[in-house]
């Protein structure tokens, strides 16, 4: 069965509940510091994702 989603629903979406734990709990602000540590923290994050890192909707 199919179900639409509303035009914008991000509470409704995974990945931007991913997204908005990656931004507000698993990135320290000093990997804001450059371009270069943002994106090495972020592909760290990614690749930890599931072992050291998880989303669980309790």
């Amino acid at each position: 069965m199919l179900h639409y989603l509303p035009p914008y629903s991000p509470e409704l979406n995974l990945i931007e509940i991913v997204w908005r734990k990656i931004k507000y709990e698993w990135l320290p602000l000093s990997c804001y510091a450059s371009y270069g540590t943002l994106k090495q923290a972020v592909l760290d994050i990614l690749s930890k994702f599931g072992d050291e890192y998880r989303v669980t909707f309790v």
